[in-house]
């Protein structure tokens, strides 16, 4: 009896201390960016600090290696950042430029890896080149508010920016600043070298950590696939591609199939990364129907023509760039012309090879299979393609408009057709010039004189 309450006693005690330790365990929240600064990294701080906060953690501890990316996010991530109540810690494990270096700065904790370095973050474009001044006095505005709110040292951060804003002691004047970690240390940026997380927490007195790692899921995996600037530029092809062979050939069906499930997984992966707005998802398609109403409906091409060519570039053009209803200045410096080349670029080669090969892709084995194959017999109420090549150079008259497609009449039948000059007038006299995809082409009748 005493041996069973012994037990009972030692394991009620045992317990207690369990809940006892963890009730004082510090959580610590751990994530990685180790990629240039973009969409896909804003997204992943903003998962993590929603589920930190969720699940209540005391700290946040980001291990960075970045050579930097796109002002704008790295922006949006540094007020993240600082707008936290939870306590951020930034391990540099080994790089913080540019980007990385505002984001750092952003942080309650810098720590350093050995052979580590922080710095170097003058606005540059795709190719290298240091922006103008305009953009230098933007970023260092950005790092000093940021090292003041942290109450760190704003004309060293300046000096990440500026080759001649004078750090004495640190760097001649003329050169532009970037640390090494035994430097960031030793200059007050960071708060110690270390080569592991578990001396980070036993710098910060952590004797009870609680750790959980954040690990991208298949989605993140596939959303950072799609918004790829190469796959970008094939999903545009196949839009295009399947909107212009739609339009040679109404009713093809697969074709504007394709184009559909093109838009959605281009424009779905921008729209949940925050690039993708819904007016430039309206723009683009507002381009769309302006270009069906020019081909279906509208004679001739004009302005809705020229309007939906110019809105659907800019739709899709915009999407591929961050941007506050036009305004770009904080995108990636040269990010707005380069989509502009990447949008056109694709758009100009789906064109030309639907033109090349538009006739053999529709007969290759593929497209065969997607063809209904069944028996249809003219008792059932089926006629065949070959009566409608009987009707070429007959004549008839046009029983609507047509704009260009509607209904004419031959010897007493109705059937769909395509006027070829654009606009005809219902009553008016018709003669079928050509039959093609199933479909009647005609043309005014011409009287002789």
């Amino acid at each position: 009896m005493e041996s069973k309450i012994s037990k009972s006693f030692l394991i009620t005690v045992f317990l207690s201390l369990v809940l006892f330790s963890s009730s004082f365990a510090q959580k610590v929240y751990v994530f990685e960016l180790k990629d240039d600064i973009g969409p896909s990294s804003w997204r992943t701080v903003k998962q993590v600090y929603d589920s930190a906060q969720s699940k209540k953690v005391d700290y946040v501890l980001m291990e960075l290696n970045t050579y930097g990316g796109a002002l704008n996010f790295a922006d949006s991530i540094r007020s993240k950042l600082l707008d936290s109540k939870i306590k951020t810690i930034v391990y540099i494990n080994n790089n913080a430029a540019s980007a990385g270096a505002l984001i750092s700065l952003a942080s309650d904790y810098i720590y350093i890896h050995p052979g580590g370095s922080i710095g170097a973050a003058s606005v540059v474009n795709a190719k290298g080149e240091v922006l103008p001044e305009k953009y230098q006095s933007y970023m260092r505005g950005l790092m000093r508010a940021t090292a003041e709110a942290k109450k760190r040292d704003p004309q060293l951060a300046e000096s990440f920016v500026d080759p001649n804003v004078s750090a004495p002691h640190i760097k001649k004047d003329g050169q532009l600043l970037t640390l090494t970690s035994s430097e960031a240390v030793k200059f007050g940026l960071a708060k110690a070298e270390v080569a592991s997380r578990e001396m980070i927490y036993k710098d910060l007195n952590l004797n009870h950590v609680q750790e959980t790692v954040y690990r991208k899921g298949t989605i993140d995996h596939i959303i950072s696939f799609l918004i790829n600037p190469a796959v970008s530029g094939v999903l545009i092809l196949l839009i295009i591609g399947g909107i212009y062979a739609e339009m040679q050939a109404p009713g093809l069906g697969f074709a504007i199939a394709v184009a559909i499930v093109a838009a959605l997984l281009f424009f779905a992966p921008l729209y949940i990364q925050g690039l993708a707005a819904n007016w430039e998802i309206a723009i683009f398609v507002v381009g769309l129907v302006l270009l069906f109403l020019e081909v279906f409906i509208i004679p001739g091409f004009g302005i809705a023509g020229i309007l939906g060519i110019i809105f659907v570039i800019c739709g899709l053009t915009f999407s591929l760039v961050a941007n506050d209803f036009l305004d770009f200045k904080l995108a990636y410096p040269g990010m707005l012309f380069n989509s502009f080349l990447l949008v056109i670029g694709a758009m100009i080669l789906s064109v030309v090879l639907m033109v090349i090969f538009g006739k053999s892709l529709l007969k290759a084995p593929i497209f065969r299979r997607l063809v209904l194959k069944e028996e249809q017999k003219s008792e059932e109420g089926y006629t065949s393609s070959i009566l409608k090549s009987n009707l070429l150079n007959k004549e008839g008259i046009a029983r609507t408009v047509l704009r260009p497609s509607g209904k004419i009449e031959i010897e007493g039948v109705w059937y769909d057709a395509v006027a070829l000059d654009g606009f005809i007038e219902e009553g008016e006299e018709i003669y079928v010039d050509k039959h093609e995809n199933y479909n009647l082409f005609v043309r005014r009748k011409v009287e002789q004189v």
